[in-house]
C-alpha cells in the first residue's frame, strides 16, 4: 500500500510534467505561419467549422491519444481524401515544407488547440 501511495504521486508529476513541457514546446508563431502560408484558413478556423472541422474538434479527436500527432502529419502531407461536412470528399492540401520538425510543431499547435 505504501509503495502505490509513493509511486502513483511520482507517475502523476512526470506525467503532467511531461505533458506542460510538450505543450510549452510549441512555437504557436511559427505553426500559425505555416498554416497561413498554405492557406489552410480557407477550410479551417480555430473554433469554426468551415469547409473543414475547426482545429478545437480535430484536437478533441485526438486528445489522449499517442496516435493523434502522427495523423494529423499524415492528413497534411500525403493528400488523403477527407470527407467534408456536406458529404462530399476532396483530397486534403499538402502542406509545402518538408522541415519534420515544422511538420511535428504545426500538429502540435493543432493538437493544442
Amino acid at each position: 500500500m505504501k509503495l502505490t501511495q509513493i509511486v502513483l504521486p511520482v507517475a502523476m508529476a512526470a506525467f503532467a510534467s511531461f505533458s506542460t513541457h510538450a505543450l510549452a514546446a510549441v512555437d504557436a508563431d511559427a505553426a500559425q505561419a505555416l498554416f497561413k502560408k498554405n492557406d489552410c484558413t480557407k477550410c479551417h478556423s480555430v473554433d469554426k467549422t468551415k469547409k473543414g472541422p475547426a482545429l478545437k474538434k480535430i484536437a478533441a479527436k485526438y486528445k489522449g491519444k499517442a496516435e493523434g500527432q502522427a495523423n494529423v502529419i499524415k492528413n497534411i502531407t500525403t493528400g488523403v481524401k477527407v470527407k467534408l461536412d456536406d458529404g462530399t470528399e476532396e483530397e486534403h492540401k499538402i502542406i509545402d515544407t518538408k522541415d519534420q520538425a515544422a511538420l511535428k510543431n504545426l500538429a502540435d499547435w493543432i493538437l493544442a488547440q
